[in-house]
């Protein structure tokens, strides 16, 4: 028995009729992951689905040609008919034959393909739904990474704005203590005798 996961339990039921794009064509969604290291799993949706829309164009391009073979060969055999019935012609009968022949194989090739081509799109939307649900974990894993630590860094900077805050007020009460402080000097022991201090004092700096 196949056991659904609470993933696809809960969002492919709300996927089911939605139209997703093809992600792997998508620039866009190839910049979701250009920040952190790739992930194994979502890798190899990627390829797959990749070797699948590969195997599309491949077919779409071989049923073309092996039409356009059909046509030439059933043109052929319009063409040399005259020749294969009336005239008796062994050649042209002996072409005709063969035209026939590559036909059937045409067919038969054609019905091939066809029948893959028809299956692939439903393939393809599968990989791509669950590569899409994938994506999703994974973004959302880090904006959950990085929303804790958005906040964290939010406790650090409140708390050095108070550090700041508490510095600049003590730094403000230190200058005005130095003012009071040098303002008393300088009334008690005159201008000339603070002004000899002032220049020992630089010195010693």
């Amino acid at each position: 028995m196949l056991v659904m996961s609470r993933k696809d339990e809960i969002y492919k039921p709300a996927l089911a009729g939605k139209k997703i794009p093809i992600l792997t064509l998508d620039n866009k969604w190839h910049k979701l992951f250009t920040q952190k290291k790739p992930d194994k799993k979502l890798r190899r949706l990627e390829e797959e689905l990749n070797e699948l829309l590969k195997k599309q164009g491949k077919l779409t391009s071989e049923i073309k040609d092996i039409k356009k073979l059909k046509k030439k060969l059933l043109d052929g055999i319009v063409a040399n008919a005259e020749g294969a019935a009336v005239e008796n012609d062994e050649k042209a009968v002996r072409k005709a034959q063969e035209s026939s022949r590559l036909i059937d194989e045409c067919n038969e090739k054609l019905e091939e393909y066809e029948e893959e081509l028809f299956e692939l799109p439903e393939e393809i939307d599968r990989i791509n739904k669950e590569l899409m649900l994938l994506t999703m974990e994974i973004c959302y894993e880090r904006l959950k990474e990085n929303e804790q630590i958005i906040e964290e860094d939010a406790e650090k900077i409140a708390d050095m704005r108070e550090e700041l805050k508490k510095r600049l007020l003590e730094k403000q009460d230190l200058e005005l203590i130095n003012q009071e402080l040098y303002s008393y000097m300088h009334d008690i022991f005159g201008a000339e005798v603070i002004e000899l201090f002032d220049m020992k004092y630089e010195e010693d700096k």
